[in-house]
């Protein structure tokens, strides 16, 4: 195999492949990236039987090959380059030889033959979505997966379509994300449980460009992600998603519309009392005439008071300031509605649209706090 490239495009690519790389793995195969150099391109591959992604790279094929070569040594090597041609080439051995400029690296490659390749995908009746609203859904849901791997459902997120609406779901048992999406067309329903680090990962290879699209297909076991010149596919998590349906009112008792960056700088100036090992809430006193934030710890107290439009009952609820900035910090509405019941049930924040809804649980608090 020989091939020319330039060095900025396929550091690039292999940024790309690099994802689906495992940290460590009782198969030294899964820890190598493949170049494989056809008549009409070059590819990059990897897989770590989870997440695979195949992206292309620009470049000149000078003789036809594949070569297995370790992704974290051959992608220090494409870092450390002078801005220029990158010319590699393997022997029959996979030795393989690596200039730019008056650098020349020999490293040892292997066949790609015990490489678990991708496997091919049925491409019909691909979802269209841009890449600008895929990166939108994926961030404005995934912090609310479960980094805890006891219950693989919530390490995913829910990807439900019914005809013309995309709906994404993500929940850690303390409170629970959902994105509506309206798609040009309509399709037949679609149920599955992408997992997080899959999303997490395309949610960085994304461009975020409006006018590009991403072609998504999906079958029983995976989930295919095709856009600009790369392609990642994941399986997909086995099992019946929970039923949250049950879980959303309408009903509340009270409502504060708020101004978005007003409350979320409060939260984050409340923050900055809490230890990392803290586990303090943040009280919310909501009465007539006045919206109070307050919050004691070792480390001090504040109170600070924010105007607000306030519906319904007085009520004073303590929560995680995490999960209240989390859902903040995605939200790009000037206001915010906040729906209230009581200090023991969840707090809604949604649109009257609600093409957003974030559902998060109080915590209890000492009334006098």
């Amino acid at each position: 195999m020989k091939i020319v490239c330039d060095k900025s495009d396929i550091l690039n690519s292999v940024n790309i492949v690099l994802k689906a790389i495992p940290v460590k793995s009782t198969m030294p195969i899964l820890e190598c990236l493949i170049i494989e150099a056809n008549e009409d391109y070059i590819k990059l591959i990897a897989n770590d039987m989870e997440l695979g992604i195949e992206t292309i790279v620009n470049g000149n094929v000078i003789e036809k090959g594949s070569v297995a070569l370790n992704a974290k040594i051959f992608s220090e090597i494409i870092r450390k380059l002078p801005e220029n041609d990158v010319h590699i080439t393997t022997d029959q051995n996979y030795m393989t030889e690596i200039i730019c400029e008056k650098a020349k690296f020999h490293i040892s490659g292997r066949t790609s033959e015990e490489f678990p390749f991708l496997p091919k995908i049925e491409k019909e009746n691909p979802v269209l979505l841009s890449q600008f609203t895929l990166k939108e859904v994926i961030r404005q849901t995934v912090f609310s997966i479960s980094d805890n791997d006891s219950n693989k459902i919530m390490t995913g997120e829910l990807f439900e379509i019914k005809d013309n609406e995309l709906r994404v779901v993500s929940l850690d048992g303390h409170r629970i994300s959902i994105r509506k999406i309206q798609l040009k067309d309509s399709y037949d329903e679609i149920k599955v449980i992408i997992p997080g680090k899959t999303l997490i990962e395309i949610n960085k290879i994304l461009s975020g460009e409006v006018s590009s699209m991403v072609n998504i297909y999906f079958t029983d076991k995976h989930a295919l992600f095709e856009f600009d010149e790369t392609v990642v596919l994941t399986r997909l998590i086995e099992g019946e998603y929970f039923r949250i349906d049950q879980m959303l009112s309408s009903d509340y008792e009270t409502k504060v519309t708020i101004n978005k960056k007003e409350f979320q700088s409060s939260i984050e100036r409340a923050s900055l009392l809490i230890r990392e090992t803290d586990k303090k809430p943040i009280v919310l006193d909501i009465q007539d005439d006045k919206f109070e934030l307050k919050i004691t710890t070792a480390i001090g107290s504040l109170k600070e008071d924010i105007d607000v439009e306030k519906e319904g009952k007085d009520i004073i609820i303590g929560f995680n300031p995490k999960f209240l900035l989390d859902a903040l910090r995605v939200i790009d509405d000037d206001t915010v509605d906040i729906y209230l019941i009581n200090a023991k049930a969840p707090c809604f924040i949604r649109d009257k649209d609600q093409s957003y809804i974030y559902l998060i649980l109080p915590v209890n608090i000492n009334i006098n706090a």
